[in-house]
């Protein structure tokens, strides 16, 4: 009984031990995992700075698409405006949720597209309405290849062909520099995903502008 007892003792402290020991490499596991991942982008990245810029110029082309919706009858255009209204409308989601996931405000003083200097891509702003004189906020000022308010204000006044002609030659203008942009995301970002959805955007927008132009010549 006694012997019993003791090789019991004996393979219960065994079962701790191995179990100690386990837990050892989980937490070495762990420990390395954690130093060996990426710090999140910080506030003057190009992540964060495609991120914020990349949502306003997103959102004028969903607001462009929605508009041309109602103005048309034409099944092609309502359909591609859908789809990109859909498709950048998601995206705006997935780059809001990711500064804040890393524990950035969603907009900044920077001027837009600062982010892009030295890439060899567009790395300023047209400077549209709003924009004019120094002192201009960065809020203010117009991306590459946005409509000005005064062309969104002749969108939403157009109907039949005239605002699917103006919704192309707007589009297709904006998916121009969008494609920049997102050229120049996938070539300076860190954070991977952003890279790959950086990626996505331009090959999408520009297989976007070659049907958009066909659609055009047609008009």
């Amino acid at each position: 009984m006694t012997l019993n007892l003791e090789a019991w003792q004996k393979r219960v402290l065994l079962l701790l031990g191995l179990i100690a020991v386990a837990a050892l490499f989980a937490l070495a596991f762990t420990a390395g995992r954690v130093a060996a991942d990426p710090e999140t982008p910080g506030t003057n990245s190009a992540d964060a700075g495609f991120a914020r810029d990349m949502q306003v110029h997103h959102s004028q082309a969903v607001e462009m698409s929605r508009i041309v919706r109602d103005q048309t009858d034409d099944v092609v255009i309502r359909t591609i405006a859908y789809d990109i209204a859909m498709t950048q409308q998601h995206q705006v989601g997935q780059m809001y949720a990711w500064l804040e996931e890393w524990g950035l405000p969603q907009s900044s003083d920077a001027d837009r597209m600062a982010w892009m200097a030295g890439s060899g891509h567009t790395a300023h702003a047209d400077g549209g309405t709003g924009a004019e004189g120094e002192g201009a906020a960065a809020a203010d000022t117009l991306m590459p290849g946005m409509a000005t308010p005064e062309e969104m204000q002749a969108l939403a006044e157009a109907t039949g062909e005239d605002a699917e002609r103006l919704y192309l030659e707007l589009m297709i203008d904006h998916h121009i520099a969008g494609v920049d942009m997102a050229q120049a995301g996938v070539d300076l970002a860190e954070d991977p995903e952003l890279r790959e959805l950086a990626r996505k955007m331009a090959a999408g927008q520009q297989i976007e502008i070659v049907e958009m132009e066909k659609l055009l010549a047609q008009l």
